[in-house]
């Protein structure tokens, strides 16, 4: 059974930076594609950035410049550099995985949720 499991989540002023990491069990293949998205409270769930195995990157414009997506394909991890961070990046961020080429499912693999607080 796969399992992502987030961590690195918490409260952090506004242009501080946070580090999101998650890590993949379960799967002796790894991932095409694994990326984060996030949902604030009230608003539907959105992309901020996936990676496929290649390396192939895709970013929400909210988030370009800002964030940046890692991941090591060995391990089966993904992480998230965020700095500057804003207020509106407050949200519960989720780590996802599937094997479509850059994108993800609601069908496909998702953690638990970080918390993502940023105070102004």
């Amino acid at each position: 059974q796969v399992q992502l499991v987030e961590s690195g989540g918490g409260l952090v002023q506004a242009g501080g930076s946070l580090r999101l990491s998650c890590a993949a069990s379960g799967s002796i293949f790894s991932f095409a594609t694994m990326g984060w998205y996030r949902q604030a409270p009230g608003k539907r769930r959105e992309l901020v950035a996936l990676m496929t195995r290649a390396g192939t990157t895709r970013y929400a414009d909210s988030a370009t410049g800002r964030f940046t997506i890692s991941r090591d394909t060995a391990k089966k991890t993904v992480s998230l550099q965020m700095n500057s961070l804003k207020s509106e990046d407050t949200a519960v961020y989720y780590c996802a995985a599937g094997n479509s080429y850059a994108k993800i499912s609601d069908n496909d693999y998702w953690g638990q949720g970080t918390q993502v607080t940023v105070s102004s």
